[in-house]
């Protein structure tokens, strides 16, 4: 006979038995379906990463570009130039007579006048030919008076029978020779009275001495100036004229051409930082020096409170008219090729190579003289490798970045007017 007890264990444990596989089944059921939900996950995330990196590396393929138009050129047109100042007149002097230096009278930065004696010079050997050439003169003027007598007595007795024509002739001629020596002998007293004068060094103009070279007892060469201790000569004063300055600049041959009468200066010295003085057209040479490539300039600038000093060195910052039909584009939109030169146009999302020609490089922009118009939409910067049709994506432009800001267009726009401050860079092409 089974006890009540152990009859009821039975039923229960079964119930426990029966249920453990169920459990276990659905365990297995849920981890089976989270793996297949996994799995799907991964291929789909796989699927969208795959479709994601598709779609990056098309459109990578196709390179990313900035446009730009083309600019009008600056209205007016600047370089910065090195120049030299130099003194309306100046004039080197040198003696004209031999001997020694008896006194000077005008030091460096003297003001003189016209006229003015600067200094004097010892001329012994001078005076005493002088002095001999007047006394040859006054022989000279009396046989001059000698033969006037002579001739005026034998033309009285022509018409008798107490001279012969022949005679009367020959008198005349003397007196016409005599009247030739005294005019020799004259002329020889005014070369040494020029000579005599010569003694006195005076200034040619209104002006300042600039140089004085000679000291007193310095020997002192005629038309040689002054020879020093080797021999060599140089002058004994120089004057200049200050009153007004000339301004010599060699201006490169790419700026030569707006080279007018309409074009102005602000010279800077370097004495006075920050000042400027406005000098003006003057002349020009109208030639080009071979080696430089560059034309002298001259202009002219007022002095008259003498604040520039001759031979000085300055800088000049000319200004001209501009030409501003004349499109200007960025260094780095043009492409060298053996073509020649090329901008890249973009035509519905695609390169078209244009060919241009250039005008004047301003260093970072550079002049287009034909090929494109102010329309066009070009490339900023096109890679080496681009060539026609090739497809292309238009990205936006970055203020300060693909677009210039506005310092950096006012930057641009003075880059421009001083293009040719380097006159290398302004050489080159």
């Amino acid at each position: 006979m089974t006890h009540p007890t152990q009859q009821g264990q039975t039923p229960q444990g079964n119930r426990q038995e029966s249920g453990s596989p169920v459990r276990n089944r659905l365990i297995l059921l849920g981890v089976v379906v989270v793996a297949i939900v996994l799995a799907a996950w991964g291929i789909v995330e796989r699927g969208v990463h795959y479709h994601s990196l598709s779609g990056v590396t098309e459109e990578a393929a196709i390179p990313p570009v900035t446009l730009i138009s083309p600019q009008p050129g600056p209205k007016t047109r600047q370089v910065d130039l090195p120049a030299n100042l130099a003194a309306w007149y100046e004039a080197p002097i040198y003696a004209q007579v031999s001997g020694y230096v008896k006194m000077w009278y005008k030091d460096y930065g003297a003001h003189v006048k016209r006229g003015d004696v600067l200094a004097e010079i010892n001329t012994p050997s001078i005076d005493a030919q002088f002095q001999a050439a007047k006394a040859q003169y006054n022989v000279k003027l009396a046989r001059y008076n000698l033969a006037v007598i002579t001739t005026q007595r034998w033309t009285a007795l022509k018409g008798t029978q107490a001279v012969s024509r022949q005679e009367v002739d020959v008198q005349a001629a003397n007196a016409a020779a005599q009247k030739a020596e005294l005019e020799a002998a004259e002329h020889e007293v005014e070369r040494f009275q020029a000579l005599e004068d010569f003694k006195k060094i005076v200034a040619p103009f209104d002006g300042i001495v600039t140089s004085r070279l000679v000291n007193v007892g310095d020997y002192v060469n005629a038309g040689g100036g002054n020879v020093n201790s080797r021999g060599t000569a140089s002058e004994l004063f120089s004057v200049a004229d200050v009153h007004r300055m000339r301004v010599f600049v060699s201006v490169p041959q790419d700026f030569a051409s707006v080279i007018s009468p309409k074009i102005t200066a602000d010279l800077s010295v370097p004495q006075y930082p920050g000042r400027r003085f406005r000098a003006t057209f003057l002349a020009t040479a109208n030639a080009f020096n071979a080696s430089t490539r560059t034309v002298t300039t001259e202009l002219t600038i007022g002095n008259e409170d003498n604040l520039l000093w001759p031979n000085s060195y300055a800088t000049a910052h000319i200004a001209a008219p501009g030409n501003p039909d004349i499109l200007i584009l960025p260094e780095g939109a043009i492409i060298f090729r053996a073509q020649g030169m090329q901008v890249a146009k973009v035509i519905n999302g695609h390169v078209h190579l244009v060919s241009v020609t250039v005008g004047i490089n301003f260093g970072t922009t550079v002049q287009i003289l034909s090929g494109v118009t102010k329309d066009d939409q070009l490339i900023a910067n096109p890679t080496a490798d681009l060539l026609e049709g090739d497809e292309v994506r238009v990205v936006p432009t970055t203020p300060g970045y693909n677009i210039p800001t506005k310092a950096q267009q006012e930057e641009d726009q003075k880059s421009v007017r001083s293009h040719d401050a380097n006159p290398d860079e302004a050489g080159s092409r």
